[in-house]
C-alpha cells in the first residue's frame, strides 16, 4: 500500500489570513458595495479583533462604495492610539476616495465606544466633509461584538 502525503492542517493564523484574502476579493468585486453588511463586518473583524494593541484604520471607497483601499494608519497602546485627522483626509485624497469607514479595535474585549472614540470621530467628519469625503461609519470592534455609530445614529 502506497504512503499518501495529507496536507498538514492549517494554523489558525494562516485560516484567519486566506478568510481575510477570500473576503476583500469578494467585497472588490464590481458591484459588491463594502457597508455595514456581514461581509464587511467578518472581515473588519477578522483584521483587528485579534490584535494585541489598538489599531485605527481606514477603508477607503468609491462612490458606489465599493473598496478602493484599506490602510491602518495609526498604531497605538493597549488602551489607546492617537489620530489626526490630517492623516485621514491625506489617506482618502490619497486614493481618490469619495466616502471612508474607520474602523478600530479595543483591545479589552469591551466595544462599547468612549467619549474619546466620539470626540474624534466628529473631528474627522468635519476635517472629511471640508474635502468632499462621506464619513459612512465607524466601527468599534471589541473581541465579540462590533458597535456601528452609523446603526446608532451618532453621524
Amino acid at each position: 500500500m502506497e504512503n499518501i502525503a495529507l496536507p498538514l492542517p492549517l494554523t489558525s493564523q494562516r485560516t484567519i489570513k486566506r478568510a481575510l484574502t477570500l473576503l476583500e476579493k469578494h467585497l472588490s468585486e464590481p458591484g459588491v458595495a463594502f457597508t455595514s453588511t456581514p461581509f464587511s463586518r467578518d472581515w473588519i473583524r477578522l483584521q483587528l479583533a485579534s490584535q494585541e494593541r489598538e489599531l485605527f484604520m481606514v477603508l477607503l471607497l468609491d462612490n458606489q462604495n465599493r473598496l478602493l483601499a484599506h490602510e491602518t494608519l495609526f498604531y497605538g497602546t493597549i488602551s489607546s492610539t492617537v489620530v489626526y485627522p490630517r492623516e485621514v483626509v491625506k489617506a482618502a485624497l490619497r486614493h481618490n476616495a469619495a466616502a471612508v469607514i474607520l474602523a478600530h479595535n479595543h483591545p479589552s474585549g469591551f466595544a462599547e465606544p468612549s467619549d474619546a472614540d466620539r470626540n474624534i470621530t466628529a473631528r474627522l467628519k468635519q476635517a472629511l466633509t471640508l474635502v468632499e469625503v462621506r464619513l459612512l461609519d465607524h466601527l468599534v470592534v471589541g473581541s465579540k461584538e462590533i458597535v456601528s455609530f452609523a446603526e446608532r445614529s451618532w453621524l
